[in-house]
């Protein structure tokens, strides 16, 4: 499983024009899902994203998680996270699970980050979806297992 999660304000998610997630604060992460990944995997890396210190504390330092700031989580499904060119310039996608494995372990990692006291919102598992975010650092973590 691998994540990329962005410190952000302000993000939005649309698809066919309509709004279906906005938050005000908080992080953005872009889930892909490997052939073979587990609730195990789902659990590990929804525990590192509530518990990630990237906002800053009172003294600027990277040391607060968006549990500590009152922030929310937009979990956005991308399979395109395990596209692989290294063999030319179109990318294979061989390595991302399967819609039927992936779809319910994007939920799990949704309800488990929840568990944790974090505002979940989510796009649209398989969608074309358009996101208008704003990054505030910018920071761009990439989290993996």
């Amino acid at each position: 499983m691998k994540a990329v999660v962005q410190r952000v304000k302000n993000t939005s998610l649309s698809v066919d024009g309509e709004l279906i997630s906005e938050i005000p604060y908080g992080l953005t992460v872009f889930l892909g899902v490997k052939t073979g990944d587990t609730e195990k995997e789902g659990a590990y890396i929804a525990k590192k994203i509530a518990g990630l210190r990237i906002f800053e504390d009172e003294n600027g330092k990277m040391n607060l998680s968006v549990q500590d700031v009152g922030g929310e989580v937009l979990l956005v499904s991308q399979f395109t996270l395990y596209g692989d060119a290294s063999h030319g310039n179109r990318p294979s996608f061989t390595a991302a699970a399967r819609p039927e494995i992936a779809q319910p372990l994007y939920e799990y990692v949704a309800k488990e980050l929840s568990s944790y006291g974090v505002t979940v919102k989510k796009g649209v598992f398989g969608a074309d979806m358009k996101i208008t975010q704003f990054n505030d650092g910018p920071v761009t973590i990439l989290l993996e297992n």
